[in-house]
């Protein structure tokens, strides 16, 4: 395994007398996407607490390019479910929003993400208010402002989860050729396992409290990415699986 990326080893957390995470070890390497599904409650968006520094492990290490992540440790680009656009900026002051607490001043910030309108699908919006936008769009912008801030990894928890079906189809799509162009780091959180399929190149699945890895899935399906694909065999046998462990463990759980 290269040192260059993320590395969670023997991980655990708990909350008072209540195990989240009992003992997770993953990997995301240098320019890989890589998600973690599981059932609700299952610590993972914990895990996105303890990679942002809000949350410390009980046990475990954390490491980023084989150094331990500390807090102040400003590594990683956090998208969270909902867009949280701040609804009295104009979209190009919510995107450059990031650069600014960073320290840039607004006209410098402006023109940092000014080029980036146009490959997220959002040329002649940067005057408009959060309001006037689609959800879709909406998303797209939260992407942008996250994306601008030039960390080394995305971590991205559920950020499609408030859309409609048909919305949301079309932004899993854009983001994986986004992704096919730029070759992010990424980290996802997603309760959608088709989603989990089409974006990833491995995914990790994850038990209930207290979480450890059940398996790990390796995607085969080849980049460029298309909807399309995922009635292919290896598609559906990847997700068929996902679903009958995370089923029968559910209902052996409730007997």
């Amino acid at each position: 395994m290269t040192s260059r990326g993320l590395q969670l080893h023997r991980v655990a957390k708990s909350f008072g007398a209540l195990p989240v995470l009992g003992d997770i070890s993953l990997h995301v390497a240098e320019g890989e996407f890589v998600t973690i599904v599981g059932p609700s409650g299952a610590g993972k968006s914990t895990i996105l607490r303890l990679l942002t520094g809000t949350e410390t492990p009980d046990a475990g290490s954390l490491l980023f390019n084989g150094k331990p992540l500390g807090a102040g440790n400003a590594r990683f680009a956090f998208m969270p479910q909902r867009d949280a656009l701040m609804p009295w900026r104009r979209i190009i002051d919510n995107a450059a929003l990031g650069l600014e607490v960073q320290g840039l001043g607004r006209a410098e910030a402006r023109a940092k993400v000014a080029p980036l309108f146009a490959p997220f699908g959002l040329s002649g919006f940067e005057r408009h208010y959060p309001a006037q936008l689609s959800g879709g769009m909406r998303q797209r912008a939260a992407l942008l402002r996250t994306i601008v801030q030039a960390h080394d990894m995305l971590l991205l928890d559920e950020p499609f989860g408030a859309l409609d079906a048909l919305t949301r189809a079309g932004m899993q799509e854009w983001l994986q050729g986004m992704w096919a162009n730029h070759r992010w780091t990424a980290l996802l959180i997603t309760h959608d396992v088709r989603e989990a399929v089409f974006l990833s190149d491995r995914i990790y699945l994850l038990s209930g409290r207290p979480a450890r890895v059940l398996r790990e899935f390796k995607v085969p399906l080849s980049r460029p990415r298309r909807l399309a694909d995922l009635g292919s065999a290896e598609a559906r046998a990847i997700e068929t699986d996902i679903l009958e462990i995370l089923l029968h463990r559910e209902t052996a759980s409730r007997i």
